[in-house]
């Protein structure tokens, strides 16, 4: 009996014996803030069933009619506002990006690469594993930047990334992270975040989430729990009670009803309770964006100085700080345990 053998600089290594991929997804970003740069984002975004689980038949023709004639309009404009013109992109690419190249250098000296796609925009979750596989990957570990999990967030993230993998005749071996709401180096990292951008105590601290349909929840989705499970490890590691840190829930899309309290008529009424100085902070997103910079900060803020608010203070989100980096290390060490020593 005779085996065959291959050899040769284009033969490739057994599986398990090559480079370790780290893939980071992010949500995603128009390329630009033009109508049509914005409109071809939105229109992927919003075609995504996981997002939108209305049947295409009936959402399609609503979507592609009245939703992307008027709204990509509005959020260009809101794009605009927080643009980051040094490097002509939007703050979650330029944070997104100084996550990875963090954490890269974070595994400099191990056999591993690290690579960072959107699951909607560019670059693609397609184009992040072709560059983990060109450069020798045969085993990756996907960490969607979610720590709260939902089917509109990770699942979407997962799903996209084994869309493509279906494509491949040599697929690498993968690993997908988990949540991870209430992690004590996640919890850290917020608490030591909140810390050094408030100068002063605030009267109030407010979580803000991104909101979920209450329908989504009904049918299983443990979104809302993780978020809970944030805040009450968050309240704890700050020493602050429900009242001093309330939970609510932002960016409303459509006519269904989403989970309550809402965040900007929450805010807004604030000053009548003689509550006038306040912060924020948005631990659902890793990184700023605009939800967060834009509709907290500068929409939600407007609407609380105008009922009386005096300041409304904005803390940040981890972004390529070094709490998100040693978050995201963590996290990944965690993950690669019998890949790497």
């Amino acid at each position: 009996m005779s085996f065959l053998h291959i050899s040769g600089p284009s033969a490739p290594a057994p599986m398990g014996q090559g480079r370790i991929g780290i893939l980071l997804i992010s949500l995603g970003t128009p390329d630009d803030t033009s109508f049509s740069g914005v409109r071809r984002y939105l229109s992927e975004f919003l075609s995504d069933q996981r997002v939108i689980e209305a049947s295409p038949v009936v959402w399609q023709p609503i979507l592609q009619g009245v939703v992307l004639t008027v709204r990509p309009r509005r959020s260009g404009a809101a794009y605009r506002r927080i643009w980051n013109t040094g490097r002509d992109e939007s703050p979650l690419r330029t944070y997104t990006r100084e996550q990875a190249d963090g954490l890269a250098k974070r595994f400099a000296d191990e056999n591993v690469s690290v690579a960072w796609g959107m699951r909607y925009g560019s670059p693609s979750v397609a184009t992040a594993v072709e560059e983990l596989v060109t450069a020798g990957c045969d085993r990756i570990l996907c960490m969607p930047l979610y720590p709260q999990y939902s089917a509109t967030t990770t699942a979407t993230a997962n799903d996209q990334l084994f869309r493509f993998l279906m494509k491949l005749r040599r697929q690498p071996a993968i690993r997908t992270l988990p949540a991870f709401a209430d992690h004590p180096v996640y919890i850290r990292a917020l608490a030591e975040t909140a810390r050094q951008a408030l100068a002063a105590p605030p009267q109030m601290i407010v979580t803000s989430f991104h909101g979920l349909p209450k329908d989504y929840v009904a049918k299983g989705d443990p979104y809302r729990e993780d978020c809970m499970r944030t805040v009450i490890a968050l309240r704890a590691a700050m020493g602050m009670t429900e009242a001093d840190m309330p939970l609510t829930f932002q960016s409303r899309f459509g006519p269904a009803k989403w989970l309550e309290p809402y965040t900007a008529p929450f805010i807004a009424g604030l000053p009548a309770k003689g509550i006038k100085r306040i912060a924020v902070m948005m631990p659902g997103f890793m990184a700023d964006c605009i939800e967060t910079l834009d509709e907290i900060g500068n929409e939600v803020r407007a609407e609380f100085l105008a009922a009386g608010g005096e300041e409304l203070s904005l803390i940040p989100c981890l972004n390529g700080s070094p709490e998100a980096i040693g978050l995201l290390e963590t996290l990944a060490r965690s993950e690669l345990q019998g890949w790497i020593a």
